[in-house]
C-alpha cells in the first residue's frame, strides 16, 4: 500500500481504523492473559480474585414486578427505589399495599 498516493480523508480513514485495531488487539490480549492466569491459580486451586485480594461482586438479578397500577397494568414497581407516583395517590385513595399486590 503506498500511503503517498492516498487522499487526506483515506488517510485519515486509514487511521481510524488502526487505532481501533490497536484497541481491539490490547482488550484480546488483556482478556487472553486474564484466562491464563484464572486457569493457573484454579490448578493451584485459588481463584484470582483471591489471590489479588478483589472483593468478588455480586451481580443482582433485576427484581421482579411486585405491585401493579390498578388503572394501568403496564405500570409495576418492584418495591425497591422511589415509591412511583401512582403508588402514592392509589395509598392516599384508599387503597392498601394488598390491594396493590401483583
Amino acid at each position: 500500500m503506498d500511503i503517498n498516493a492516498l487522499s487526506l480523508k483515506e488517510l485519515k480513514d486509514l487511521q481510524s481504523q488502526i487505532a481501533k485495531a490497536i484497541v481491539s488487539y490490547e482488550d484480546r490480549k488483556k482478556k487472553e492473559a486474564l484466562a491464563e492466569l484464572e486457569d493457573r491459580a484454579r490448578a493451584m486451586g485459588f481463584t484470582l480474585a483471591e489471590l489479588t485480594g478483589t472483593p468478588v461482586t455480586r451481580k443482582r438479578a433485576p427484581a421482579s414486578a411486585k405491585y401493579a397500577n390498578p388503572d394501568n397494568a403496564s405500570e409495576t414497581w418492584s418495591g425497591r427505589g422511589r415509591k412511583p407516583r401512582w403508588f402514592d395517590a392509589a395509598l392516599k385513595a384508599g387503597k392498601s399495599v394488598d390491594d396493590l399486590a401483583i
